[in-house]
């Protein structure tokens, strides 16, 4: 009996040991299949975040302003957002070209020239407390200069935002044809670029030049901290309502991150964070944009003739 039993488990021992030897390979074969294929889950995110502004105030205070944005941002999304201020207007379109940035907040101008030459998609701009999402552009110039009309302009000299703005640019374009004034460069003594909507008012104010243009927003923004603008500057001219600086973000940039920035935006308003930083920003919320909402740009464009598509951009 004692010789049955040894027999039995001797025959029990090998057979495990023959099903192991054969079920080994496929256990190792499925362990390095694993290991080769990570779950989807395991793909990291976006690290970095690069989002450019354009020059629309000094350095400093675009600096001041959409860092608290950003690092809300930042927190939401998991990524670190890296603001990028650019210098000029049109180096944002050369930096998306180059692929130093994932988004931006580009002007009404250099919002529509991004979307037509690089398909940029637009998420949101800020609905400001004064209830508005768009601005408007003003040719404006000092009260006791007793400019009027196109031969009170001959001779003078004007100063220009930037030729990738609608209000420090476009807008003088389509004054001047309006006026019937052809060459303006011989028309006035003088033309230059101040860089910023800031820098042209004060030029205007201060006599560094005798006519300008910019953005209404900056105009009363200044002016609610410097009584002299509204005593001594007169506007001439103003063009039609276009959307606010947007946010906008390249045509490839990973979908569940622009849903997720979009709706971030969107949603700003529901906490308190939220709406701390959007009131010290000066807006009450963000509202979606679309390239629809561009369109009184790609208009004004016609009207004097400009082809976005292969527009050059040259402060010259």
């Amino acid at each position: 009996m004692m010789y049955k039993t040894m027999f039995w488990k001797s025959t029990k021992n090998s057979i495990t040991l023959l099903i192991l030897f054969f079920l080994l390979p496929f256990v190792f074969s499925c362990s390095d299949q694993q290991q080769e294929t990570p779950p989807k889950s395991a793909v990291s995110p976006q690290r970095t975040f690069n989002l450019g502004l354009i020059p629309e105030q000094d350095l400093f205070s675009q600096k001041k302003r959409y860092t608290p944005l950003a690092r809300y941002i930042s927190e939401r999304t998991g990524a670190e957002v890296k603001l990028k201020i650019l210098s000029r207007y049109g180096n944002i379109i050369d930096n998306f070209i180059s692929g130093e940035l994932d988004a931006a907040f580009f002007g009404s101008f250099t919002g529509a020239l991004a979307i037509k030459k690089l398909e940029v998609e637009p998420l949101a701009r800020p609905l400001w407390l004064d209830n508005t999402s768009t601005y408007y552009g003003m040719v404006f110039v000092r009260k006791d200069s007793s400019i009027k009309d196109a031969n009170d302009m001959k001779g003078k000299i004007f100063v220009f935002v930037d030729k990738a703005t609608t209000a420090g640019w476009l807008l003088p374009l389509s004054y001047f044809i309006e006026l019937g004034i052809g060459n303006f460069q011989s028309w006035f003594s003088e033309t230059y670029f101040a860089g910023t909507h800031e820098d042209a008012i004060y030029d205007v104010l201060d006599r560094k030049a005798d006519i300008g243009a910019a953005k209404n927003t900056v105009y009363y923004r200044l002016a609610s901290k410097d009584v002299r603008i509204l005593n001594e500057l007169q506007i001439l001219t103003t063009s039609p309502q276009v959307p606010a600086n947007a946010l906008a973000v390249r045509k490839d940039l990973d979908s569940s991150l622009k849903i997720k920035l979009q709706n971030i935006l969107l949603q700003m308003d529901h906490d308190k964070q939220g709406r701390d930083i959007l009131l010290n920003f000066g807006a009450q919320k963000f509202i979606t944009t679309t390239i629809n909402d561009y369109e009184p740009v790609f208009t004004y464009a016609e009207k004097i003739k400009l082809d976005l598509v292969n527009y050059h951009y040259s402060n010259d």
